[in-house]
């Protein structure tokens, strides 16, 4: 999606930054794990495949997407697919209702699961599509199995809206009522910043 090609969401665990191409062979590493793929619901790809992939993601508009970045490594000036541990997505899976998304949050780096990161992506990610792409619906759909993801949304207000016993997955929603904005704008920790330009500080300090 355009609208986030220069768009950084800083919390305090996390950065969220576009997918750019050089993101690309790390991210194609970690989709030739058989868990991601059975979590993600994802064929792997050629790593040309995956290049299409990042591609679409910046052109199409009913598809947005950041990569998640640990801030900790960052802030210490490690180099920045170093950095990566996941990704979180939004689609605007119905051309009529372009207020309704569904989310998505992968983190693929196993030595970075169960530190917050996923839930702090998400609560970004809900707070960038209520604000700037007008989104007031949300769904996720989870594998039953997967209940640290239902655990994680059902903290975030998110509840049960229905089941698919073919997919063995169910379907969790969450309204943004003014009640439930005021509090994902209370709930969040963010400033929002230029990718060029951080890169740019970045480039900056290390020649300093």
């Amino acid at each position: 999606m355009r609208v986030n090609e220069d768009a950084v969401l800083r919390g305090q665990r996390v950065l969220l930054v576009p997918y750019e191409p050089h993101h690309v062979p790390r991210y194609h590493e970690w989709m030739k794990s058989e868990e991601l793929q059975k979590l993600t619901a994802s064929e792997p790809l050629t790593l040309d495949q995956e290049y299409d992939m990042q591609r679409s993601w910046r052109e199409d508009g009913d598809k947005c997407t950041f990569i998640i970045l640990d801030r900790g490594r960052w802030d210490q000036g490690c180099p920045e697919d170093q950095c990566m541990v996941g990704d979180v997505n939004l689609f605007m899976v119905d051309p009529e209702n372009p207020s309704l998304a569904e989310i998505e949050i992968m983190i693929a780096e196993p030595m970075s699961r169960g530190r917050g990161f996923g839930e702090e992506s998400v609560r970004l990610m809900l707070y960038y599509g209520a604000t700037t792409l007008g989104i007031s619906t949300f769904q996720a759909k989870i594998g039953e199995e997967n209940l640290t993801s239902v655990r994680l949304f059902n903290r975030l207000h998110f509840t049960e809206e229905s089941y698919s016993s073919v997919f063995q997955e169910m379907t969790l929603r969450w309204e943004v009522t003014e009640t439930e904005r005021q509090w994902l704008l209370d709930a969040v920790h963010v400033s929002a910043e230029s990718y060029r330009e951080m890169k740019q500080n970045r480039e900056t300090d290390a020649h300093h």
